[in-house]
């Protein structure tokens, strides 16, 4: 039976952490490195393996709140070492749960910025309480999902080193799968005297090719709004080549470049290697980029840009 909930009342829309130390340095920066992680509920890698124990009820929770506890960790000395990639000023998590028994009760997203001294937003998905999921594809269907009536949810964040103004929440069309919502939402970084504009977005696996194209076209209506200098980024989940070309096709007919090759592994799955998760500009200056690996906290690895901004890339 389907429990009938009311929407996310507009003070659950958006959830804000204040955990960061003022950047001393910020007013004279103008070079900045940005991260997008879908860190998958800080799950681990073995989504496959994963799913066919779960589906075999071989699953144990007992020990699920230490493991999301060390993942949780493991991000964060990644995002900040400067080992796997250089540390972090600006991340976007896709997958970010809040309170889920399949995380333990943790809050990534608040988690992890403790620990990084970052500043936060949370957009939670709204998961609809009831909604039975269908079988959809099967390579589709080894996810975890949130049980039917677990308080807690899951979404999207933007954490940042630097000060975070004007946040958007957008909710993108998601009618294949009513039991998921799809979000993505956007917010302004302050880097001195210039402006920056973060779009995170994470687009459903489920949708064939012109179902996540609808999606990116309400982000990119969104992002035609701004002057500022833009990234569009985030889990495209383009899982096949013909979505890799035509997410790549729409966003760049929009004027923005993709700052890495097609075909750039950012997520495995018994020895699968995919393209699913992409960083766009416009107005900066990409100055190196890379994949991180091999960080174990999820089945994707994040994806990074150290990016220049200055009067003349507006």
């Amino acid at each position: 039976m389907v429990t009938a909930i009311p929407p996310l009342s507009d003070a659950e829309k958006l959830e804000f952490g204040t955990n960061g130390k003022p950047d001393v340095n910020s007013r004279s920066r103008n070079r900045l490195v940005i991260a997008s992680y879908n860190i998958r509920y800080a799950r681990g890698p073995h989504l496959i393996s994963g799913g066919v124990l779960r589906k075999a009820g071989m699953m144990n929770l007992t020990n699920r709140p230490t493991l999301i506890a060390e993942h949780i960790k493991q991000a964060a000395d990644a995002f900040s070492a400067g080992r796997l990639l250089p540390k972090v000023d600006v991340l976007a998590l896709q997958e970010a749960d809040k309170r889920t028994v399949r995380t333990g009760g943790h809050h990534v997203a608040n988690e992890l910025a403790t620990l990084l001294e970052m500043n936060w937003v949370h957009a939670p998905a709204g998961i609809p309480r009831g909604i039975k999921p269908v079988a959809r594809q099967w390579w589709l269907d080894f996810e975890e999902p949130i049980e039917l009536h677990d308080p807690g949810d899951t979404g999207v964040a933007l954490l940042s080193k630097l000060p975070l103004t004007d946040v958007t929440r957008i909710d993108l069309p998601w009618m294949e799968c009513p039991w998921r919502p799809r979000l993505a939402m956007a917010g302004t970084i302050l880097i001195g005297e210039q402006q920056l504009r973060i779009f995170n977005a994470h687009v459903d696996p489920h949708a064939a090719a012109n179902g996540q194209l609808a999606q990116l076209e309400v982000i990119a209506e969104q992002a035609v709004n701004t002057s500022l200098p833009t990234i569009i980024l985030g889990d495209f989940n383009t899982l096949s080549e013909k979505k890799c070309k035509e997410t790549r096709r729409y966003i760049e007919s929009k004027g923005y470049k993709s700052a890495f090759p097609s075909g750039t592994a950012t997520w495995r799955g018994a020895g699968i290697r995919l393209h699913a998760d992409w960083v766009f500009t416009k107005g900066v200056v990409v100055e190196r980029w890379g994949v991180a690996k091999p960080l174990n906290v999820s089945d994707h690895w994040p994806v990074w840009v150290e990016i220049s901004i200055n009067d003349s890339t507006n």
